[in-house]
């Protein structure tokens, strides 16, 4: 079984996730500067994982923290602390993530520095053990929506890639069903312009020989109108507080898709991917990212003519009347509400 993100004691380990499916290497990241730029260049991704990933860049910047006095050790800690959220603004786990990890070390102010980081790096290792089981019941819970034959249409890559590893997000759903006994194939999204459907989400499914089929983006509608896709779940970056959902960019386009063709639309995003202080989704920022992700193919290869003015939002959000329902760990949201999805919050 590969890790997408593992804490080696002077290191945060992480599977190169840009050389993926063609290699499968991992990389030793030693310091929270080469932590940061890995998330900034998705090496990892998927807002759980990249939660999971700053907390342990936290961890290594506080053990690499050489200042001896409390003012200089959280004086270089914040400093830390805001390199790594500058890094990715739309996933709302790498802020809840770096949150708590910066209350649990004004908890221990009053500490020796050396109690300080040891209780920094047990705090980022139970943030990715907590991942674990939460995408395992949400797995649990998501799998009562899907029926014996069912075929899953997902957008990007919310696997075991996208979070601290084993089940993922939306593609945890499926496995957990698969596990169950109940027949289930999957077509997957190409999403472009980083292809996370096409080089990820297939390579995850073959691995668990789960039946997948890939398609490019153009194909989604299609295949729902020859009655090719009976649900569609995808994951989230941030979920604002009616259950607005911000995803890759392209799934508001597979939302519309599916609520033409009256297939039902399902979200899967942990608690912590919900952003209760936004009210509705237009509220929720979105990254965009360089021109070049566009204009050639994964870097290397150019498609587009020099010059020519590109536009490149690595998100969108899908309105909560197009989402049959939120699936997290602690239950569901149907339909997604402001008043639903406080009493998730709430249960």
């Amino acid at each position: 079984m590969f890790k997408t993100v593992e804490w080696k004691g002077s290191a945060v380990r992480l599977i190169e996730q840009g050389k993926l499916p063609l290699k499968e290497e991992y990389t030793d990241y030693t310091d929270y500067k080469q932590v940061a730029s890995a998330i900034e260049r998705m090496v990892v991704r998927g807002a759980p994982a990249i939660g999971v990933t700053a907390a342990m860049g936290a961890a290594l910047a506080a053990k690499q923290n050489k200042a001896e006095d409390h003012e200089g050790f959280f004086k270089e800690f914040e400093h830390a602390l805001q390199t790594l959220e500058a890094t990715r603004p739309t996933a709302v786990n790498l802020f809840w993530a770096i949150n708590r990890m910066r209350v649990c070390a004004q908890e221990s102010r009053g500490k020796p520095v050396g109690v300080i980081k040891d209780k920094l790096e047990k705090e980022a290792l139970l943030i990715y053990e907590e991942d674990l089981a939460i995408n395992q019941k949400m797995g649990e819970n998501g799998a009562e929506v899907l029926e014996d034959g069912d075929t899953v249409l997902t957008h990007c890559n919310a696997g075991a890639l996208a979070t601290a590893g084993n089940y993922g997000t939306a593609l945890g759903v499926i496995k957990m069903a698969h596990q169950q006994g109940k027949k289930i194939s999957v077509f997957a999204d190409e999403t472009r312009p980083w292809l996370q459907g096409a080089r990820l989400t297939t390579w995850e499914m073959m691995k668990e020989e789960i039946p997948i089929t890939l398609i490019t983006d153009s194909m989604a509608g299609h295949c729902m109108k020859k009655g090719m896709i009976t649900k569609v779940i995808v994951g989230s970056d941030r979920i604002a507080a009616n259950g607005d959902a911000a995803n890759k960019i392209g799934t508001y386009t597979v939302a519309v898709l599916a609520n033409r063709h009256n297939i039902p639309f399902y979200v899967a995003a942990p608690m912590s991917t919900i952003d209760y202080e936004l009210s509705h989704g237009d509220l929720i920022p979105i990254e965009e990212r360089n021109y070049n992700e566009v204009t050639h193919i994964m870097g290397q290869q150019q498609i587009a003519p020099d010059g020519i003015s590109v536009f490149n939002p690595a998100f969108d959000v899908t309105p909560n009347n197009l989402i049959t329902g939120i699936i997290t760990e602690k239950g569901m949201a149907i339909p997604p509400s402001t008043e639903n999805m406080a009493k998730m919050r709430e249960s």
